[in-house]
């Protein structure tokens, strides 16, 4: 049920992450099983479908073709979510982050075979696109669905649920959009809740965790957490919103 994707980064004396960094990335290059069909996706569809990395900000509404809200989701995993979401929703635009082959291909197949044009894959590390290439004030919406939770405490660094990342995303939501985030891990979600509540720019829709159905959308059950709550498994979701400025004095 875990999808990785990023990690941390050291900070200037501002507080804000370096632009220079070699930070530790929340994901690890391993071997994955890479089928066939999700092979021949991922060489004929990525030229259609995905985006390239360019480290300087970028229009995505040149680039989708149209204007519309843009919701971005990191770590897609095989895509089931992520296409079932810009499926039910056409009218907003859609960027999933994923840097495994398999996934992106996955995601690549189910995007051709719906005829969904207004979700687009990039295969990059989230940080530098959310840094490099989103400009601040711009999205509708943030998902982060199950990140891989990295258990040992030693390792807690390489979650991508960090206090400085999370700042970084706040400044890239719109007024009044949001940031929604899901695990099955209990404490993984606890300092979820506890980062999220720390960070300035954010304010949350409840007194503690959010329901999957929300005022925004219902998030999709996929196989794999379906698996996990017959097996037992809790499911905590947090939801934030970006708050608005204060008003000129």
């Amino acid at each position: 049920m875990h999808k990785p994707t990023v990690s941390t980064a050291p900070l200037t004396d501002s507080g804000k992450p370096c632009r220079d960094w070699g930070h530790i990335k929340s994901f690890v290059h391993r071997k994955s099983r890479f089928t066939p069909a999700q092979r021949s996706a991922y060489e004929a569809l990525l030229p259609l479908y995905g985006i390239a990395y360019t480290p300087q900000l970028s229009n995505f509404d040149r680039i989708f073709g149209r204007p519309a809200p843009l919701i971005l989701e990191i770590g897609c995993g095989m895509g089931e979510t992520t296409a079932a979401l810009a499926a039910a929703v056409p009218e907003v635009n859609y960027l999933g982050i994923e840097v495994f082959n398999a996934g992106v291909g996955a995601l690549l197949k189910r995007i051709h075979e719906a005829g969904l044009s207004n979700l687009r894959v990039m295969q990059h590390d989230a940080v530098e696109i959310v840094r490099d290439m989103i400009p601040p004030d711009t999205l509708a919406g943030i998902h982060i669905y199950f990140p891989d939770p990295w258990p040992k405490a030693r390792h807690h660094k390489r979650r991508l649920v960090q206090s400085w990342f999370v700042n970084l995303l706040a400044q890239r939501l719109k007024p009044g959009a949001y940031l929604h985030c899901a695990t099955d891990v209990q404490e993984y979600a606890q300092q979820m809740l506890e980062v999220l509540k720390a960070e300035p720019l954010l304010s949350n829709t409840t007194q503690d965790f959010a329901q999957r159905r929300n005022p925004f959308f219902e998030r999709p059950i996929t196989k794999f957490e379906h698996r996990g709550v017959r097996l037992g498994h809790g499911v905590w979701d947090v939801l934030f919103i970006r708050k608005n400025p204060p008003p000129l004095a």
